[in-house]
């Protein structure tokens, strides 16, 4: 007879919070931009005809994208605002993806993050949606904590 082992199934992607310097700052509908590339340096040596060898180079980190639905709180614009009066705040935050539990599964954090773009509700008369406003946080490191 077969042996059964533990089930491991993958985490849902709605289940997730958002940590501003370790506070809980609002419910948001989606994050995006959790991902970090490294550039290749191409160098080829002089007795190499045909190799070129391939070096790391910088490492980049995306902007994280932050939505959620517009509401009175105007926490994330002023934050904005500060960046626009040339005195901006950077943060340290982090984004943690919860499993069925609600404990935390996941976490990504990043530091030195400043919100780069704003933008606000797209309005249609004709729609039946949700208001929703967007961040986009510029971040010079993201790590995958173990």
């Amino acid at each position: 007879m077969a042996q059964t082992g533990k089930r491991d199934d993958p985490f849902s992607a709605f289940n997730f919070l958002v940590e501003i310097d370790s506070v809980i700052v609002a419910g948001f509908s989606e994050v995006g931009g959790l991902d970090t590339t490294t550039d290749p340096i191409e160098y080829r040596n002089g007795n190499e005809n045909t190799t070129v060898r391939k070096l790391p180079g910088l490492s980049k980190y995306s902007n994280i994208t932050l939505k959620r639905g517009y509401t009175n709180s105007l926490e994330l614009w002023l934050w904005r605002k500060r960046v626009i009066d040339g005195k901006t705040l950077r943060v340290s935050g982090s984004i943690v993806l919860l499993n069925e539990a609600r404990d935390e599964a996941l976490r990504w954090n990043f530091r030195e993050g400043w919100p780069t773009k704003w933008t606000g509700p797209a309005m249609n008369a004709k729609n039946n949606e949700v208001a929703i406003e967007s961040l986009e946080i510029a971040v010079e490191h993201i790590e995958l904590e173990e």
